[in-house]
């Protein structure tokens, strides 16, 4: 079983080769940071390794990597990645001491990549299986920890087909888990390493709340006013949302932070608005009705202007993150594909989200979100008290991982 797992990772490696020689920029990165194995180091200083998919997953290894380095400087970070659009943003992340691309699984690989450096612990995020990687930490007697994990009944691990997946999972010492439904699959399949602390991400979005700065030119395009907050929208969003400003009333403003912030698509959106500005044009004496936000790296501090929020992508893939607004205790709307987020689910369940699938959807939760304030105001207590009790993961860990610091 292990050789066909393994031909089926080369197999899926060739695709990708052959995706780059087509021109696919993603598909290049992902061959090129594979390019050569990275050296062995030739210190004897104690390692952690922590690997992630992608952005998203090392938001949820970051809390724990940097209450690591608080606690003890002297361990040294390896952090991989599996995906370009992680590697790429995070390639200078200051707390690692080295950022690379995982290789491909293969034992060859495994068994070099654990011997490169003295590692006391490995931490795979959420759900980041590789069983040769996973085998060759055993192997070295290198404790190895899931965190953040999720885990749904249909996946291959609880099938009958599974007994080899359930068995590679041997090779993990402790599992951290999000929720009560991964904690019950997880002991129904034998597992009592089990712990459930909750999503260590919520640790790093209320770390940024806490840390919020103002800002002054936001606060003048407010003015006093109240202000709804588009995260990360999508042209299927905004054939919303623009539509809607007819309806908004005077004493509110809207601020528009598209995902793609290229000038064609901010071009796109702005010929759609009469009364607008651009957050690198904002004159903040001018009363304008839309601001839209053409930079990034700020909008997850911005929520703390927010009366609610709409967040984008529901009309693709997926939503974007809804953390960052929620911490904030800002109620979320969003559209109709959200089900892979747990806290989506369970703010919509709950009473602090909402989801539309068209105009008509989308007026009623804002005009009533604007007009109704005990309403609005519920849902604000709902989002705040979901994530005072969804905090604390990182600690948690921390209580359970501190023998590895005396090897």
């Amino acid at each position: 079983m292990r050789a066909c797992y393994t031909l089926a990772i080369r197999a899926y490696a060739l695709a990708v080769r052959v995706a780059a020689l087509f021109g696919n920029e993603k598909a290049r990165l992902w061959v090129e940071g594979r390019r050569h194995l990275p050296e062995t180091g030739n210190d004897n200083c104690p390692w952690i390794w922590f690997h992630a998919a992608s952005l998203g997953e090392f938001e949820q290894g970051r809390p724990l990597i940097e209450a690591i380095k608080e606690a003890h400087p002297e361990v040294k970070v390896s952090l991989t990645f599996f995906s370009p659009s992680g590697y790429e943003i995070r390639k200078d992340y200051p707390l690692a001491d080295e950022v690379l691309y995982l290789p491909i699984d293969t034992m060859k690989n495994a068994r070099y990549w654990v011997k490169r450096h003295r590692f006391i612990a490995a931490f795979f995020i959420k759900y980041e299986f590789w069983f040769n990687y996973m085998k060759a930490l055993h192997e070295q007697a290198t404790p190895l920890y899931y965190i953040s994990l999720i885990l749904k009944p249909n996946q291959y691990f609880f099938r009958w087909y599974g007994s080899w997946f359930r068995n590679q999972l041997r090779h993990v010492s402790h599992f951290f888990v999000q929720d009560s439904t991964t904690l019950n699959l997880m002991k129904g399949i034998g597992f009592g390493n089990v712990i459930l602390c909750g999503d260590t991400r919520f640790d790093r979005v209320v770390a940024i709340a806490r840390q919020a700065k103002p800002f002054p030119e936001i606060e003048a395009f407010i003015q006093g006013r109240n202000c709804i907050i588009d995260g990360s929208s999508w042209p299927p969003d905004e054939h919303l949302l623009i539509p809607y400003l007819q309806r908004l009333p005077e004493d509110y403003c809207m601020i528009i932070a598209p995902h793609d912030i290229s000038q064609k698509h901010i071009e796109q959106i702005t010929d759609q608005l009469s009364n607008f500005q651009l957050y690198t044009d904002l004159h903040p004496e001018k009363c304008s009705k839309v601001l839209v936000l053409n930079t990034i790296g700020i909008l997850s501090q911005l929520y703390q202007y927010a009366r609610f929020v709409y967040i984008g992508g529901g009309f693709g893939v997926n939503i974007h993150n809804i953390q960052e607004p929620v911490t904030f205790g800002c109620p979320v709307v969003f559209g109709p594909k959200y089900k892979s987020f747990k806290e989506a689910v369970d703010l919509v369940a709950m009473g602090g989200a909402f989801h539309v699938d068209s105009q008509d959807g989308l007026n009623s939760i804002f005009d009533r979100l604007i007009k109704d304030e005990a309403f609005r105001e519920k849902a604000s207590k709902i989002c705040k008290e979901y994530v005072a009790a969804q905090s604390g993961a990182t600690d948690a860990i921390m209580h359970q991982i501190t023998s590895i610091f005396s090897v």
